[in-house]
């Protein structure tokens, strides 16, 4: 294989950047570094402003959520399943995929029809280990916990459970369905396809969605392992987050009409990111045929393994709805729990005490910054943006239900 000259070509002037970020004997330039305060997985640059924000109690946002999702024909036992979701993600800091972002999403597709408020999810297909769903158009955060309680029970017999679920909705953060068969003792696994925002590497036309996986395991005494991310440089809903706070893109995230990487800082587009995002690592020198590969994995498993298709094979946009994956590995089936619970506190404690390289206070793992933004969500509010306080102030008000409680 060609050995790829780093220092040249085309993207020269983004590794030029990269470089920037070297240790120098007068310091450490930190134009491109993103440090992470303690309970904080969010980068600096998608955080409101001091001042901009609002607490709101725990209580009050779940009460509020669930009302919402029962004035748009949701049953109760359902909207409850969504608050619970939506509510959760925002305690552990996930605001791309909590409340901020994603309720008036769900409330306008509700209302325009595009997903069904109360589906008649079947089973199309299933052996002992597998099932796959269809989902009827029902929003994937009330039908997740389903699936993934599916694979659990299938677990718990055969070793492994897999379900796949096609024709659904929106799957929210899918971690959030990970965790859950972390704490029944197993492995999870989800991911999810839908959509065509991202480009693949070298491509000017988008055949992607951002294409998110997740994998969560459980320890005894540390915060549970839970990687969630999207296979793109940045999960979609961050462009909502840097347009409210006004921030810039960074090099690399986005390309042009063309599909040539933009690599300098750029605003959000006037027009949208969508058919603009590019794969991890965002250049072929920098890896992005990685992002690449990462994508296609998971259109195999959530959109050809339930029997649907991708959304690149769509005529209209989300015509064959979000696909969704989710697994669950039985620890037992394959060692002693207890075992295995103490290699992984040890694995995180030894990742939490690994030396922090200058510039940077700690070493985090996966799972460890939501974690403490859930204990300090729990007792002093969630945060919200005030754009997002003016929404539901608007909205509360539309639809005829209490206010959110200010902390």
């Amino acid at each position: 294989m060609e050995e790829l000259d780093f220092r040249a070509g085309p993207y020269s002037q983004y590794n030029a950047l990269l470089r920037e970020i070297e240790y120098a004997h007068t310091g450490i330039n930190t134009t491109y570094i993103n440090t992470y305060p303690r309970g904080s997985c969010m980068l600096e640059r998608f955080k409101p402003k001091a001042g901009d924000s609002e607490r709101v109690t725990v209580e009050s946002l779940h009460e509020v959520v669930t009302a919402i999702f029962e004035k748009m024909g949701v049953s109760r036992p359902d909207s409850e399943e969504a608050a619970n979701v939506l509510t959760m993600t925002d305690l552990r800091g996930v605001e791309t995929h909590g409340v901020s972002n994603m309720l008036r999403a769900y409330v306008d597709q509700y209302t325009s029809g595009q997903v069904n408020p109360n589906p008649k999810w079947e089973i199309e297909r299933e052996t002992p280990g597998t099932a796959v769903i269809n989902a009827d158009r029902g929003l994937g955060i009330i039908l997740g916990r389903r699936a993934m309680d599916i694979a659990i029970e299938k677990a718990k017999t055969v070793g492994v459970g897999i379900v796949t679920m096609n024709n659904g909705g929106h799957l929210g953060a899918v971690g959030h369905f990970s965790m859950h068969a972390a704490k029944n003792d197993m492995v999870g696994m989800c991911a999810t396809a839908a959509g065509t925002g991202v480009l693949p590497t070298f491509a000017s036309e988008p055949r992607f969605g951002t294409n998110p996986i997740s994998i969560a395991a459980p320890g005894n005494e540390e915060a549970p392992l839970l990687f969630d991310a999207a296979t793109s440089q940045i999960a979609g809903n961050k462009f909502s987050l840097a347009r409210r706070v006004g921030s810039d893109l960074l090099p690399g995230w986005i390309a042009d009409k063309e599909g040539t990487p933009i690599l300098e800082e750029t605003p959000v587009p006037e027009d949208g990111w969508y058919g603009s995002l590019l794969p991890v690592g965002g250049t072929r020198e920098n890896g992005s045929h990685k992002g690449y590969g990462f994508m296609l994995m998971v259109e195999v498993l959530g959109a050809f393994l339930s029997g649907s298709v991708p959304g690149m094979f769509d005529t209209e946009r989300f015509e064959s709805g979000y696909k969704h994956y989710f697994a669950a590995y039985n620890i037992a089936a394959f060692t002693d729990v207890d075992q295995f619970k103490a290699k992984m506190d040890k694995m995180l404690q030894m990742l939490r005490e690994t030396r922090p390289a200058a510039g940077h206070d700690r070493v985090l793992y996966p799972g460890l910054a939501e974690y403490e933004d859930e204990q300090d969500r729990r007792a002093n509010g969630v945060p919200l943006h005030k754009e997002v306080m003016e929404w539901f102030d608007l909205m509360t008000g539309e639809l005829g239900v209490p206010a959110l409680e200010r902390v």
